[in-house]
C-alpha cells in the first residue's frame, strides 16, 4: 500500500531496521547524500555494508574502469558502477549471509551545479536489488535533471529521490506505478524532472516500460519521454546529442500511406539540407498527451501501445510530449542539440501556428511564439492537402491574414518553411478518421490505404478496435480471392 505521507527519514528509518535488507552505496558527483541519510536516520549499521565514493577519475577508472565515450555522467557507468558493488556483496557476504538477506546496491552518477551556475545539471540513479534472498535480481534505473539553483539544494533532492528509489524498490515492487509515483515524494518537478525509468529483472517481467514513459509525462514528472523502435526507453540527451533531429508529430491512428509518404519524403529533403549530416539524423514520431486523449475519460493504455507497436514495427523511435505548442517543443530540442531541426506538418498545421489565438496568454503573442520557434535552427517541410473541391493546396497557396503575409513571405523567402515536393498524390484522398471508422466497423478496403505490415498487424493483434470475431486473410489471399471472384 502507498503510504503518502512517510518522510524521507522514516523511510531510511525502516529499512535500517528491516535485518533482511543489507547494501552498499556508490555515490559519485554530489557528495554521498543518500547514505548520509540512511547514516542520520539511526540503525545504518543494519542496512549499510559499505559506502564509496570515487571522485577522482584515475581512481574511478581504476575501480570500474574507463568509459570509451570519455563521459562519466552516463548510463553505462552507471551500471559498471552496479554490476561491480552488488557482485562483490554476493561474493563477500553470500557465505556469512546469503540465506536471509536479500542484498542491494545503489548507485548514482552525478553532475551537480558548478560554482559559476553555467552547466546542465543532470544524473544517473539505480537500484539492484532481490525481492527474495538468494534470487535473482533486479533493476531500477533513472536518469533525472536537476533544477535547483543551488547545489547545496540539489544534493539534497539527489539523497531524497535516491532514499525513495531504494525504498520503492523494496515496499513497491509489486507495484511499479506505485514505485514510480514513489519517488517524487517530498519532492516537485521545479525541483527535480525525471525523464527515463526503466524496469528489468525477473520481478518486473509484466512491466511494460513504454507505459512506465507515459505515466512519467502523465504524473507531470517530465515534459517528455522517448523509447527506440525496440521499445526500449532512451534517455534524450544521449539519444539526441549532437543529432540532427526531424519530428512528424500526429494522432497516428493508424500510421497510414500518407503518414509515411510524409516521413519519407519530409525526410529525403530534411538530409538534402546542406547544414544536415545525412549520418547524423534521427527521426522522431511525436505523439503529445492532447492527441492520445481519445476522451474526457483520458488515456486510454491499449491504444496508445496499440499505435507504439505500429510505430516501432515501421522502424520508428518514438517521443511522448506534454508540447502541445510547436514552439515548446523546438526549445525543448534545441536543449539537446545545436544542430539542425525539422518539423514535418500538414496545411492545417501550418494554419494552426499562424492562428493568433493560441497565443492570447503570451505578452508577445505570436512574434514571442515565432521568436522561439524560427530563432533557431529549425525549418518547417511542409506536406499538401486536398481542397474540398479536389484540388491541391500546398505551401504556396498558403492564406494568412493580411498583417500576417509579410511574417509569412519573411520566413519562407529566409528558408525557413519549405513545401514537400516529391509526394505521391493518390495519398492526399486518405482520411485517418476514415481508415479507423472502417476497421472498428470490420469493413474491407481499409487495407490499400496502409502499409501491408501495419494491416497485417492490425488484423493479428486486432488493434484499434479491430473485431475480433472477423477472420484474418493475409493480404496477398485477399487479392488472390478477389481475383477468383471477378
Amino acid at each position: 500500500m502507498y503510504e503518502k505521507n512517510i518522510g524521507t527519514k522514516q523511510k531510511a528509518l525502516r529499512i535500517n531496521l528491516d535485518r533482511k535488507i543489507y547494501g552498499s552505496f556508490a555515490e559519485i558527483g554530489a557528495g554521498q547524500e543518500t547514505a548520509a541519510i540512511f547514516f542520520k536516520a539511526g540503525g545504518a549499521s543494519g542496512t549499510i555494508a559499505k559506502t564509496i565514493s570515487a571522485y577522482d577519475m584515475t581512481f574511478s577508472d581504476a575501480i570500474y574502469g574507463p568509459e570509451a565515450s570519455g563521459r562519466y555522467v552516463c548510463e553505462s557507468r552507471l551500471l559498471k558502477m552496479l554490476n561491480r558493488e552488488y557482485n562483490l556483496l554476493n561474493v563477500r557476504l553470500a557465505d556469512k549471509r546469503g540465506s536471509d538477506t536479500t542484498f542491494f546496491a545503489f548507485a548514482n552518477t552525478v553532475v551537480a551545479l558548478n560554482y559559476q551556475k553555467t552547466n546542465e545539471s543532470h544524473g544517473w540513479l539505480g537500484c539492484r536489488f532481490q525481492v527474495n534472498p538468494q534470487a535473482a535480481y533486479n533493476d531500477v534505473i533513472v536518469h533525472v535533471r536537476m533544477l535547483d539553483n543551488e547545489n547545496v539544494l540539489q544534493q539534497q533532492a539527489l539523497g531524497i529521490i535516491g532514499t525513495n528509489l531504494i525504498y520503492g524498490c523494496f515496499y513497491y515492487q509489486k507495484s511499479p506505478e506505485t514505485l514510480l509515483q514513489s519517488l517524487m515524494d517530498d519532492l516537485t518537478p521545479e525541483r527535480i524532472q525525471i525523464d527515463m525509468v526503466r524496469f528489468d529483472g525477473p520481478d518486473f517481467a509484466d512491466v511494460d516500460n513504454r507505459l512506465m514513459s507515459l505515466r512519467l509525462v502523465r504524473n507531470g514528472f517530465t515534459d517528455a519521454a522517448l523509447f527506440g523502435p525496440d521499445g526500449r526507453v532512451l534517455q534524450p540527451s544521449e539519444a539526441l546529442y549532437k543529432k540532427n533531429i526531424l519530428v512528424m508529430r500526429g494522432r497516428l491512428r493508424p500510421v497510414t500511406n500518407v503518414h509515411v509518404d510524409m516521413i519519407e519524403n519530409g525526410l529525403k529533403q530534411f538530409k538534402e539540407e546542406q547544414d544536415v549530416d545525412p549520418g547524423k539524423v534521427v527521426m522522431l514520431s511525436e505523439l503529445t498527451l492532447q492527441n492520445l486523449k481519445a476522451s474526457d475519460a483520458g488515456i486510454d493504455e491499449k491504444d496508445f501501445l496499440d499505435r507504439v507497436d505500429i510505430l516501432c514495427s515501421l522502424g520508428q523511435t518514438v517521443m511522448i510530449s506534454n508540447y502541445h505548442e510547436y514552439y515548446r517543443l523546438v526549445a525543448y530540442l534545441a536543449r539537446l542539440t545545436r544542430l539542425k531541426i525539422g518539423l514535418i506538418m500538414g496545411i492545417p498545421n501550418l494554419e494552426y501556428i499562424f492562428d493568433e489565438a493560441h497565443y492570447e496568454f503570451l505578452p508577445g503573442g505570436i512574434l514571442e511564439s515565432f521568436a522561439n520557434l524560427f530563432s533557431r535552427k529549425v525549418k518547417l517541410f511542409i506536406y499538401p492537402t486536398l481542397r474540398p473541391d479536389g484540388s491541391i493546396y500546398g505551401c504556396e497557396d498558403f492564406h494568412v491574414s493580411e498583417h500576417l503575409a509579410p511574417l509569412f513571405m519573411y520566413l519562407t523567402q529566409n528558408d525557413k518553411i519549405e513545401s514537400i515536393t516529391d509526394y505521391n498524390e493518390e495519398n492526399l484522398h486518405i482520411s485517418t478518421d476514415r481508415v479507423l471508422e472502417l476497421i472498428q466497423n470490420g469493413e474491407e478496403g481499409w487495407e490499400g490505404f496502409v502499409p501491408e505490415s501495419v494491416a497485417k498487424r492490425i488484423k493479428e493483434k486486432h488493434l484499434f478496435g479491430y473485431p475480433s470475431e472477423v477472420q484474418y486473410v493475409p493480404i496477398g489471399e485477399q487479392v488472390r480471392q478477389q481475383a477468383v471472384q471477378a
